[in-house]
């Protein structure tokens, strides 16, 4: 968020690329560029993402949701005092907190000019085909507020390595369709929608490349992803990654229509870590943990 004090001096930085001005700098937010106070010591984080990259720094959060999704985080989640949830802020919780610096996300970007009321307030939400770019853009970002630059020159590095060896791993490896489960409800994404990225950042060719860009996916039946007939299924199952009850994944596309797909004939169904690319995508560890699990697919199946 922008603050109308510095107004006068706040412009855009890009991947990495920042300006200190008497102790604050200029970063680039989902809303436009803003000016932060370097080194802020206390830090409420409203967004799964960011905090993953945040403790992929080592940085710590002092207060957090109280439920994070991930397991990855959990050590993150018992430290961070809890200050509602990713939806709903505790005001007054955040208010005892008194924080140097508050980062909201896609779920709670609504409460951000609320929350601006008790303390210079971000939105660093990382959304769609470009997701890449925008999670490198946050890692130096973060690197460069909190002094850890070097620490987000090496992650960076890991990070575009392990992204360039996917894309020839998915050279020439057939098209794909990407499945979202929700109990026994199904509906696909393609480029453009939230996992588009798989697509046109790491070069996984689509199996359909019409489908609807909607939050939520296009609903399908099962004879359209018979008729897409995709040599892969990336599946998420939404259920898990929320721990919601209802059938799984697996259960769900155990079905005589799915099975007539080359995915399913050869063993190329790729159930991702669900917590991982729903909760928390966009995150450091997020991304490093999804391209592995692409990586170890695709590898298993040459």
């Amino acid at each position: 968020m922008r603050f109308s004090r510095w107004a006068a001096v706040a412009f855009a930085i890009a991947l990495g690329s920042h300006t200190v001005l008497a102790g604050t700098l200029s970063i680039e937010t989902a809303t436009g560029p803003a000016e932060v106070a370097l080194k802020p010591k206390t830090v409420a984080v409203f967004d799964v993402a960011a905090i993953d990259t945040l403790d992929a720094l080592g940085i710590p959060v002092s207060g957090a949701p109280d439920r994070l999704y991930v397991d990855y985080l959990d050590k993150v989640a018992r430290e961070a005092e809890p200050v509602g949830t990713l939806f709903e802020p505790d005001f007054e919780a955040v208010n005892a907190l008194q924080p140097d610096l508050i980062i909201v996300g896609p779920r709670s970007a609504k409460q951000a000019e609320a929350l601006s009321a008790l303390a210079p307030t971000i939105d660093m939400t990382i959304w769609g085909d470009n997701l890449l770019d925008q999670a490198t853009a946050r890692l130096n970002a973060y690197g460069a507020v909190f002094g850890k630059t070097e620490e987000a020159g090496k992650l960076e590095a890991d990070l575009r390595a392990a992204v360039e060896s996917l894309k020839q791993q998915a050279a020439g490896a057939g098209k794909a369709l990407i499945v979202l489960t929700n109990g026994p409800k199904i509906s696909v994404y393609g480029p453009g929608s939230r996992f588009g990225w798989l697509h046109t950042e790491l070069g996984i060719e689509p199996a359909v490349e019409t489908i609807d860009e909607a939050t939520h996916g296009e609903g399908v039946s099962f004879e359209f992803i018979r008729d897409a007939n995709p040599d892969w299924l990336i599946v998420v199952d939404r259920a898990a990654a929320v721990g919601a009850e209802g059938a799984s994944a697996a259960e769900t596309l155990n079905n005589r229509l799915v099975a007539e797909t080359n995915a399913w004939k050869n063993g190329k169904v790729i159930y991702l870590d669900a917590a991982r690319i729903y909760v928390s995508a966009g995150g450091y560890q997020s991304l490093m943990g999804t391209l592995a699990d692409l990586s170890a697919a695709f590898a298993k199946a040459d």
